[in-house]
């Protein structure tokens, strides 16, 4: 399975949340899609159902496919605490997903694009593995060469970038230092992560 390249406004429907971040389109029509929109008459959903949603939402938001998804759950699984906040803090330390609350790039594909593409370097070395699982301590930087992108300086500009308490962030230097580790009230996705606990536990 490729990463989702379709209308995001229609999958962010599906789910009934805006997964990709504010969306004008589905603010407009929040109900899901279809033909008949909010006058179709939907069955009750099975629990299974349910817990596959909330888990393919997941997916979705952070940009991760079923294996990765599935080994991440793992990992979390074998650490101390609760599974489920402990898969909400590995998705959160993913270096795509840290470009993007750093507000490097617009949105968790854009970042993506920014590490695969040798923009992004950790402790001044150059790591393109979206999928690189962030340490507390670690120093995000852009690139120097790359610190006049379109894109990066674009994003900063709109003067919309959240702070976030995990993270500091300079943004003269366009560098940014994972602090600690959220704790689960602290990350604003609409996830109930223990639905997908549930889903694993069977």
């Amino acid at each position: 399975m490729a990463r989702y390249t379709g209308p995001r406004t229609k999958k962010a429907r599906t789910f009934g949340d805006a997964i990709y971040g504010y969306d004008k389109s589905y603010e407009k029509r929040k109900f899901p899609p279809g033909q008949h929109g909010n006058g179709r008459r939907r069955s009750s959903q099975s629990e299974y159902s349910i817990q596959l949603k909330e888990k393919q939402k997941a997916k979705y938001t952070y940009g991760v496919l079923e294996r990765q998804f599935l080994k991440t759950f793992n990992e979390a699984d074998r650490k101390h605490g609760i599974t489920g906040e402990n898969l909400m803090r590995l998705l959160e330390q993913r270096l795509d997903n840290t470009v993007y609350r750093l507000g490097f790039a617009p949105t968790r594909s854009a970042a993506r694009q920014l590490v695969s593409h040798k923009h992004i370097t950790v402790n001044g070395r150059i790591l393109n593995i979206p999928s690189y699982t962030v340490k507390v301590g670690d120093v995000i930087s852009v690139r120097e060469k790359s610190k006049d992108l379109e894109l990066v300086q674009d994003t900063l500009a709109t003067g919309r970038v959240k702070k976030y308490t995990w993270l500091e962030l300079n943004s003269e230097t366009l560098e940014g230092k994972y602090v600690e580790l959220p704790n689960r009230d602290q990350i604003p996705e609409n996830i109930k992560e223990l639905l997908i606990v549930e889903l694993y536990s069977k």
